[in-house]
């Protein structure tokens, strides 16, 4: 079994490895560990593209919020 345990490994981070690839030409500021929590997500039945709205949700909050600190750090 410990060798089917290690090609499952092996495929699974292989697939990261290629959605991290296709992340990085898309531009979507997503890194191996977050792009793995979201294949799990899917895999576990939450809807690829609500799951997509919420990133870019969670994203422009970021910005606002950061945007917000620089704004009360310049005054």
């Amino acid at each position: 079994m410990p060798a089917a345990d290690d090609s499952k490994r092996k495929a699974a981070r292989e697939t990261i490895d290629i959605l991290h690839e296709i992340s990085i030409l898309l531009n979507t500021n997503l890194d191996r560990q977050s792009l793995s929590y979201c294949v799990s997500l899917i895999e576990n039945g939450v809807n690829p593209e609500a799951l997509a709205k919420v990133i870019k949700e969670l994203w422009a909050q970021n910005e606002r919020h950061n945007a917000e600190k620089a704004g009360i750090a310049a005054t």
